[in-house]
């Protein structure tokens, strides 16, 4: 990932919080100054923050876990939804649906419907229906998709969420509290970050901000895809060579057991050879 400088996260406007009348008292650690009514944050706990965020995001992918973007308020959805799609990460970009960490058995089954769903129409199984049936069931499934479209490839429960706004989905985040998630949010300053696991203080509203921070923790998850990918294929090499050493080792034990077993043989047949050898002048003698 690219080095982060105090001068992008300036331009990027991820300093400004909001009126100083709206701040959270809890936020005051990230304050850098007031001015003009208005909290400017400070930048040098915002890189801090994103840093350590982004190393945590790329070592739980590394090592096969996953991570859920939630970002619904209108400043940060389309931003969410394109950098997750880019890199393939679980998302959420319209709604948070509820339950979906406290009550994954179903909304486990509810994905696994509507997958099938998709391959049904896909290969010409609803044909069997009438046209009736048939667009009754692609108008619901177009809708569900709405607001599951970003988790149908997930396959358990996140082992974190990252979070574009704490305040606006404070659903999400006290779910993830109560299943035991961390939480990585972008806080603001009207914002608490007391229940936030990896706090990454800046201006959650500005479309400039919001897309630095998504695009580097989508960055942070994609090097994480790759490190996983290579530590798999280094595992599976190594797994195949200690078979192959195996299979060497059994190969060479038979063929010495081999060996060993036919010196016996010639041992044997040499020893009774040399028996009937010394046992025929005896035999002369007699006569």
């Amino acid at each position: 990932m690219q080095d982060i400088t105090l001068q992008a996260l300036l331009e990027a406007g991820c300093h400004f919080g909001h009126k100083a009348e709206r701040w959270h008292p809890k936020a005051s650690k990230f304050i850098y100054i007031e001015k003009d009514g208005i909290h400017i944050i400070d930048l040098a706990k915002t890189k801090t923050g994103l840093e350590a965020a982004a190393e945590y995001v790329r070592d739980i992918v590394a090592k096969g876990g996953d991570i859920l973007f939630v970002g619904t308020k209108r400043q940060a959805r389309g931003i969410v939804k394109q950098e997750a799609a880019a890199v393939s990460v679980p998302y959420f970009s319209e709604r948070w649906i509820g339950g979906f960490l406290t009550n994954w058995d179903q909304i486990r089954k509810n994905i696994e419907k509507i997958n099938r769903m998709t391959t049904d129409q896909a290969s010409g199984a609803w044909k069997k229906f009438p046209k009736h049936e048939q667009s009754k069931m692609a108008r619901y499934l177009e809708r569900i998709k709405i607001y599951y479209g970003g988790v149908l490839a997930i396959a358990q429960v996140p082992q974190a969420l990252f979070v574009v706004d704490v305040r606006k989905e404070i659903a999400a985040v006290r779910e993830a509290q109560r299943r035991g998630v961390p939480v990585i949010g972008i806080v603001d300053t009207n914002s608490d970050p007391t229940n936030i696991d990896f706090v990454i203080p800046a201006n959650d509203d500005a479309v400039g901000s919001v897309s630095f921070i998504v695009h580097y923790m989508a960055e942070a998850y994609k090097e994480g895809k790759a490190l996983y990918g290579k530590l798999e294929k280094a595992a599976a090499e190594k797994q195949e060579n200690e078979k192959l050493a195996a299979e060497k080792k059994m190969a060479e034990e038979t063929a010495k057991m081999t060996v060993e077993s036919e010196e016996k043989r010639l041992a044997e047949a040499k020893a009774k050879k040399a028996e009937k050898t010394a046992e025929k002048p005896k035999a002369d003698k007699a006569k």
